[in-house]
């Protein structure tokens, strides 16, 4: 009987004294009543047990030792950092609930009442020359450039360790121009703020006149700190402050631009927009609240430079301040053993290229692991057993992102190829990253594909994009950067990280069994990407955003007869990667052995996956070319109404599809069994595919190689009436790498098609390098994807993420 439920008692039975066999047999039928009752209590509970167990697996965290165990002042040289790639400048702490400092500027002659011409945020909107950072180690200095209508704003900073709290750091912020712009304004905010949940304070210093001369203030991470700014070159116009309380960091800005006025300087009819100075703030219910928000302005005339400096309060020996010429010696003593490491790394100088092409290598390196973000929060999630999202636990996230602009949060498909870059700088940051990435799985052995933390980064994500799907996949990319790491750092890995690489193994094995039982197609030794929408009546074709592709062109119709090659050779390349680890670690690797030999079998592979009729590889679905997007037919003149928006263009099918090879489709889909080096090198299908890379009717540009051959039905075709070609054409970096890689591997063993793969690693790796500087040199950035008919840089800029990869292919580190 269930705990807390009364039973009741047998009703009494008046009955005559002779009649006692019936007494008897009313009791025992009582019994097995009861049993029964019992059972089905047990039942329902069991049921709405198993079904809250059900609800909360999707939030729940893997069991095993977690892998980040030091953090914060735990690892006091990365403690302070560039951490904030979504704004163009600021520092924070490797803590959850960290002090933030950042930059704001705007030209007085550009600001207008709605905002525009003020800058904060890294947005594409602002339409900047350029922005980059020149050099940063990752660590301990950066240099960056930004260019805003033809003035260059540039941000340095520098560390310097002791105490206890993470030492100190010194920023300078230089303001200078052609000469046509030289003795114009500029207005530059420098703030400080408190995260929500920072236990700690800050205030204002205020000197002569009411000015701000610095900030302190105590938190429970720093302990008590002061930062102070101060003028080192040029002439300051104007100088006002704001200490006001903030309703969040989604919302700096909209805090100034409230709190700015006009104000008149005295003797003069000159007129500035300064910030009105308070100490208090009023709530709402007219209390006082001390601020969370300090920010000092200064408006001055180009050219000028001001310093800012954190000074620890536990930094009680400090014998040389790192302010005045010690920064200067400290920047260059850092700027000299940055370009000695990376000539050391990627040898540039030794292969012959100009300084002025190393000096784009430093930048593509240098903005990806200067974009590197400290995150804290929950992301949503929601699987088939919750009614709705529900939050994921809160947790920490160390990683690189694509874009400071358009994505500046982690990517879990990105950031397996960010790695390959990292790591071949600096194995102790890839593999902070890594584990910060995988103590995010839950107990299914799932990993979110987006990972969106925090107040800053929510503000930048599309509703529609913020609920994670716990059946949804994402390329297993890390496999390619353990692979990468097993191939150039194995001592660090078997030395210094033998510990932690035993510790990640039974994560990689959960996520490696989650993707073998959950993404697994209709046929043994089928995968199928989850996620495609079956029912839609506005894509051409539905997407799947699961396999990093987005619109590439699959099945029309989705259904679980699918099959797809790209992931059927990502868990074959896992198996190789986790049975060469499992080796290492002297654990067997029998089973993952087996995988990855009957998923790597050529003959199995051509089987499911080369189309007899097209000689190439190919999906296989419910099929059909003949689909195109048409507008409804108008509704009958009586009918309009003048307010009415004219009805999207619909998908019409205009014929039954069938069950074939997706044969019709050629592209980086196709070339999977290439790029991940899972055809033998005497296989035909080689020879093929080297031949099909090299024809310009289909892949092969002078820029790199574009991701849909010209002659695919759906080649720059719109997927709805307004979503332009994303994967149907333009040329992407990152499956260029890993082409040019295969190209490189098959023109180093022994085959038939030796020859023909070196000519095309050649070509396509000069083709590409070219193409990539001469857009930088041309537009100032590096872009998401490239034309494939001019080359021209298109999508989100800047986008350092994979598109840094262009150092290694430089480099020729593969």
């Amino acid at each position: 009987m269930p705990k807390g439920r009364v039973q009741e008692k047998p009703a009494k039975i008046k009955v005559k004294p002779a009649n006692t066999n019936s007494v008897k047999t009313n009791k025992s039928l009582q019994l097995p009543i009861n049993f029964m009752i019992a059972a089905v209590c047990i039942a329902v509970a069991a049921w709405f047990g198993y079904k809250g167990y059900l609800e909360t697996r999707v939030n729940t965290p893997y069991d095993v030792e977690k892998l980040v165990t030091t953090s914060g002042l735990d690892v006091p040289d990365r403690y302070w950092g560039t951490y904030r790639p979504g704004v163009y400048f600021g520092l924070k702490t490797r803590d959850p609930h960290s002090l933030v400092t950042g930059l704001m500027w705007y030209f007085p002659r550009f600001l207008r009442h709605d905002g525009s011409g003020f800058r904060h945020w890294c947005e594409q909107g602002d339409k900047l020359d350029r922005y980059a950072w020149l050099e940063h180690d990752g660590r301990t200095f950066g240099v960056q450039e930004i260019v805003d209508n033809a003035v260059t704003i540039r941000t340095t900073f520098v560390k310097k360790p002791g105490g206890y709290h993470g030492g100190d750091w010194t920023a300078r912020i230089a303001v200078s121009s052609e000469r046509e712009r030289n003795g114009e304004e500029i207005s530059l905010l420098f703030y400080t703020a408190i995260e929500e949940g920072t236990k700690g304070w800050i205030k204002a210093n205020l000197g002569d006149y009411n000015r701000l001369t610095g900030i302190e203030g105590n938190t429970q991470g720093l302990g008590s700190f002061i930062i102070n700014v101060n003028l080192i070159n040029g002439t300051i116009e104007e100088h006002s402050f704001l200490a006001t309380v903030t309703p969040g960091l989604n919302v700096l800005k909209e805090t100034v631009l409230q709190n700015l006025r006009v104000a008149t300087q005295k003797g003069s009819m000159e007129k500035h927009v300064v910030l009105a100075g308070e100490q208090l703030s009023l709530l709402p219910e007219g209390k006082k609240k001390d601020p969370n928000f300090v920010a000092t302005q200064v408006t001055g005339k180009i050219p000028f430079e001001i310093e800012i400096s954190y000074e620890s309060g536990s930094f009680s020996n400090r014998i040389d301040k790192l302010t005045g010429k010690n920064y200067d010696e400290a920047l260059k003593e850092q700027r000299q053993s940055f370009s000695k490491k990376f000539e050391s790394v990627f040898k540039l100088k030794s292969k012959g290229y100009t300084d002025d092409e190393v000096a784009f290598a430093k930048m593509a390196f240098s903005n990806l692991i200067g974009s590197i973000g400290y995150f804290y929060g929950a992301s949503q999630v929601q699987s088939m057993y919750t009614q709705g999202p529900v939050p994921y636990w809160k947790a920490p996230l160390y990683t690189a992102v694509p874009s400071r602009s358009f994505f500046p949060r982690g990517f879990l498909w990105d950031e397996g190829f960010h790695g390959l870059l990292i790591s071949a700088w600096d194995t102790e940051i890839e593999l902070d990253i890594i584990s910060h990435w995988f103590d995010l799985m839950n107990i299914e052995g799932w990993i979110p594909r987006e990972m969106i933390l925090g107040q800053e980064a929510l503000a930048k994500v599309p509703g529609e994009f913020v609920t994670q799907i716990n059946t949804n996949a994402n390329p297993p990319t890390f496999f390619l950067t353990l692979d990468f790491m097993l191939q150039h750092k194995e001592e660090d890995l078997l030395n210094r990280n033998f510990r932690l690489l035993d510790k990640l193994y039974p994560r990689l094995q959960a996520w490696f069994s989650w993707f073998n039982v959950t993404q697994v197609g209709d046929l043994p030794s089928t995968y199928r990407w989850r996620g495609r929408d079956g029912t839609t009546t506005r894509e051409l074709n539905p997407k799947t955003l699961t396999s990093g592709l987005d619109d590439y062109p699959r099945a029309s119709h989705p259904n679980v007869v699918e099959r797809h090659v790209d992931l059927r050779c990502w868990i074959a390349f896992a198996a190789r990667v986790i049975a060469r680890i499992a080796e290492i670690l002297s654990y067997s690797a029998k089973k993952y052995q087996e995988t990855f030999q009957y998923l790597s079998d050529n003959n199995l592979l051509n089987k499911l996956h080369w189309s007899p009729n097209a000689q190439a590889y190919a999906d296989y679905g419910l099929h059909t070319d003949k689909v195109i997007l048409r507008k409804p037919a108008p509704p009958s003149p009586h009918k309009q109404q003048s307010n009415i928006q004219p009805p999207e263009m619909m998908r019409v099918v205009l014929e039954n599809p069938s069950f074939k090879f997706v044969d019709t489709t050629f592209g980086y889909v196709s070339l999977f069994p290439f790029i991940l080096q899972i055809i033998e090198p005497d296989s035909p299908q080689l020879g093929k595919i080297l031949q099909d890379l090299r024809d310009p009717d289909l892949l092969w540009t002078k820029y790199g190689l574009r991701s849909l051959a010209k002659t695919s039905p759906l080649y720059m075709k719109y997927n709805t009436e307004h979503d332009a070609p994303y994967w149907r054409g333009p040329i992407w970096i990152n499956m260029n790498y890993l082409t040019v890689r295969a190209a490189y591997h098959y023109s180093n063993v022994t085959g038939p098609y030796r020859e023909n793969a070196k000519r095309i690693y050649q070509e396509l790796r000069k083709n590409l390098i070219q193409n990539i500087i001469r857009q930088y040199r041309k537009t100032g950035y590096l872009w998401e994807h490239y034309d494939s008919t001019e080359g021209n840089g298109k999508g989100s800029h800047p986008f350092t993420g994979w598109t840094s990869l262009v150092v290694l292919l430089m480099a020729e580190i593969y």
